[in-house]
């Protein structure tokens, strides 16, 4: 077995004279490295192509890796052939070659597991599936045999086949307004003949002076130098940020049409591509088509379609999820990561990596141009743009003279909900007065389901998940408890588990299901529409709530974070958060700043056009910084904060961590290795700290035990060759796993 990584070399190493010529070939298996194959007398092979390998009995595809002339030699005896080259299928090129190696050394993960991302759609590697048409039996001509019986309805279908077309059976008959018995007569008589349909493009091109929308003069600068930057043929990083409303998108989108005038592709990551159906319009819009999509949703025939569209440069323009990162772009110019500071482009499961920083490292191995795009930027990447390393484009005023939402606080101590509510008389007031003018609001609580805890009034019992350190939330409509971690679901019990009385379990804390059922009774007239995971399952789904929203056909909205991502609806001039201070408590090092860039984001639903708008925050504690920044407008001060309480002890972005998970069935399995990674941690080296072993926040996820590590660094030293080393001075048993997570957004 070889390491796929180290010095490259392109085509296959020097070889001694007569010995076998071999290749590295890497295998999307969660191996450590490549494995050599002897190359077939008379096969032409070189890094990038594409092959089918034997492996313990079975033929997998694989890719021909790069040499490192550090690998030791496997002996020639023990080398098997490759058994086949795919020649219809594009080489990967060397920069997602090198991607796949540059994420595997980053996040410390076997080779084979990132390429398994990059090669995610196996069957686009078969050759496509041929149809069948119909032809003329007589190539250029439509004159039949002076033997054979001619009607009108056989002269219309050799007319419909003049020229060489093609066409499968129902189009012709379709075309030439005859029966499909015509179709088959000329058949048996000669005149056609059985053809391969040429293949049928799956992405009309995108125009990019197709007229859009018109730009401000403030959108048309930033849109400008956007251009720019995509027409230098170089990388680079921009951040576009702006206020809510301010038509962002747009002066990306500008970008990507740059990026198709020069012939290049372009990707577009966001952070819940299925259900961002106002988005799609947007592009339709500005190029006349849709683009490729790519994400969870997508069913396999069309993952496959698109994968190799991509491949062969068909599929100009990508939009997808964290995932579209790894598909085989030839000619990648141009790599957008719209809300870069969504949570939601980690990948916390198999290889864990940040979409958004991988998607800067994507860009710089082609040599394209990358935007990060955000109202409120992480701090990581304001870091980076008031140091230089990313330039910047700000647009401080929202689109067509629409203005900023007035913010104001609801002090919940002072004007509190009646006893068992959760909506305080002035936020019931301003909601009435919205209506009655006949404009829409939105109550926004982040949080799904009935109630969040269920307890036994009588012995004080908590109904809690059995695989996770978890409570279960009560999902009222459906009469059942779930567990949103696991997805252990189970019938709301009519008795307490625990002491055994009848009608004693109390749901304590709302969810958007118990805000629903006061708002029924607060606004009976109301037409109300729940915007959760639970209710918007999917793009048609979110398309057709986006619609009733627009055609006016709902006058409240009751939402979690899913109506916080872009969403534009022209009417509605109210939002109402229930519970402001959600997310404030726990040691999270992010949570104030995930809070704030949360509400500023949902605040930014009201008032986007002519009317208004006015957002009010159900707090406990209006005096929090977070509060007094919403209700401020002063986002930057916030942040100027946020980085002067991190800086001093070295956390992000001021500093590097890395987290050791630790989990295994067995308890005392997952605390011993924990132990034994603890007493061999690193330590005597000048800016490098280690904290725990700890048991994990969720000590109990999905049936595993779970207890963690923190490694802590100065900016300026590599975590990696200092995770690798101690790894390697402890051999968990099988039965424990340990993830490594390099900077890691969530503590749980």
């Amino acid at each position: 077995m070889r390491q796929g990584r180290g010095k490259r070399n392109a085509g296959q190493a020097t070889l001694p004279v007569g010995a076998t010529p071999r290749v590295p070939v890497l295998l999307p298996l969660p191996l450590a490295g490549a494995y050599d194959y002897a190359v077939p007398r008379g096969t032409a092979l070189a890094p990038g192509d594409l092959v089918v390998v034997p492996l313990n009995g079975r033929a997998l595809y694989g890719v021909v890796w790069d040499n490192d002339p550090d690998a030791p030699a496997v002996a020639e005896s023990r080398l098997k052939p490759v058994a086949e080259k795919l020649g219809d299928v594009p080489p990967m090129t060397d920069s997602l070659r090198r991607f796949v190696d540059w994420v595997a050394a980053y996040t410390l993960s076997p080779p084979g597991a990132v390429l398994r991302m990059a090669m995610s759609a196996p069957s686009a590697l078969e050759p496509p599936a041929a149809k069948a048409g119909w032809a003329l039996a007589l190539p250029g001509s439509n004159q039949p045999p002076a033997a054979a019986r001619m009607t009108p309805e056989r002269a219309r279908v050799l007319a419909a086949l003049a020229d060489g077309a093609v066409l499968a059976g129902p189009a012709l008959a379709e075309r030439a307004g005859v029966s499909s018995g015509v179709v088959r007569g000329l058949a048996d008589a000669g005149l056609i003949r059985p053809a391969l349909l040429p293949p049928t493009p799956l992405f009309a091109p995108p125009d990019p002076d197709h007229p859009g929308p018109a730009l401000g003069p403030e959108q048309d600068a930033s849109a400008a130098a956007l251009r720019e930057s995509v027409a230098r043929r170089r990388f680079g990083v921009t951040l576009l940020t702006g206020v809510t409303g301010s038509g962002k998108t747009e002066v990306y989108l500008d970008a990507v049409a740059e990026c198709l005038r020069q012939d290049r592709q372009a990707l577009v990551l966001l952070p819940e591509i299925a259900l961002s159906a106002q988005w799609l319009d947007r592009f339709v819009a500005r190029f006349g088509v849709r683009p490729a999509l790519w994400h969870s949703e997508v069913g396999s025939r069309v993952r496959r379609d698109t994968w190799r569209a991509v491949a062969e440069g068909a599929a100009t323009v990508v939009v997808g999820a964290r995932s579209a990162l790894f598909l085989p772009f030839p000619d990648l110019g141009l790599v957008v990561v719209d809300e870069e500071h969504e949570t939601a482009f980690k990948q916390e499961d198999g290889v864990v990596y940040n979409a958004r920083d991988m998607a800067v490292v994507r860009a710089r191995l082609n040599e394209a141009a990358c935007v990060l795009v955000s109202a409120t930027p992480s701090l990581e990447t304001l870091t980076n743009a008031e140091t230089g390393r990313y330039a910047a484009l700000h647009l401080p005023r929202r689109h067509g003279g629409a203005t900023l939402p007035a913010v104001s606080a609801i002090d919940l101590r002072a004007t509190p909900p009646e006893r068992g509510r959760f909506i305080a008389p002035p936020l019931i007031a301003a909601v009435t007065e919205t209506m009655a003018r006949g404009e829409q609001a939105m109550l926004f609580l982040n949080r799904r389901g009935y109630a969040p805890l269920t307890l036994c009034r009588t012995c004080g019992h908590r109904l809690r998940c059995p695989n996770c350190t978890a409570w279960l939330v009560e999902h009222r409509a459906q009469r059942r408890l779930q567990c949103h971690h696991c997805g252990h679901a189970e019938p709301t019990p009519p008795e307490c588990p625990e002491c055994g009385h009848a009608n004693t379990l109390a749901a304590v804390g709302p969810g958007v299901e118990r805000v629903l059922e006061e708002a029924t009774i607060l606004w009976p007239e109301a037409r109300v529409l729940v915007m959760a995971s639970d209710s918007i399952p999917g793009p048609a789904a979110a398309a057709a709530a986006a619609r009733q929203i627009q055609d006016r056909e709902v006058d409240l909205i009751i939402g979690t974070q899913i109506v916080a991502k872009g969403w534009h609806f022209p009417h509605l001039t109210l939002v109402g958060v229930v519970d402001a201070d959600l997310g404030l408590a726990g040691g999270d090092l992010r949570a104030a700043e995930r809070t704030v860039q949360l509400l500023h984001q949902v605040a930014g639903r009201a008032g986007r056009a002519e009317a208004p708008g006015t957002v009010l925050l159900q707090t406990f504690s209006p005096e929090h910084p977070v509060m007094q920044a919403l209700v401020g407008g002063d986002l930057d001060a916030f942040m100027r904060e946020e980085a002067a309480m991190r800086r001093p002890g070295h956390w992000p972005p001021f500093g590097r961590l890395a987290a050791l998970i630790v989990s295994s069935e067995e308890e005392r399995e997952a605390e011993r290795v924990a132990r034994d990674l603890g007493l061999e941690a690193p330590r005597g080296i000048d800016g490098v700290e280690v904290l725990g072993p700890a048991p994990a926040p969720l000590a109990m996820l999905r049936g595993r035990h779970r207890r963690r590590l923190l490694l802590k660094t100065r900016r300026d030293i590599a975590v990696q060759p200092i995770l690798r080393e101690w790894l390697a001075k402890v051999e968990p048993p099988s039965s424990v796993r340990v993830q490594v997570d390099v900077d890691p957004v969530s503590f749980l």
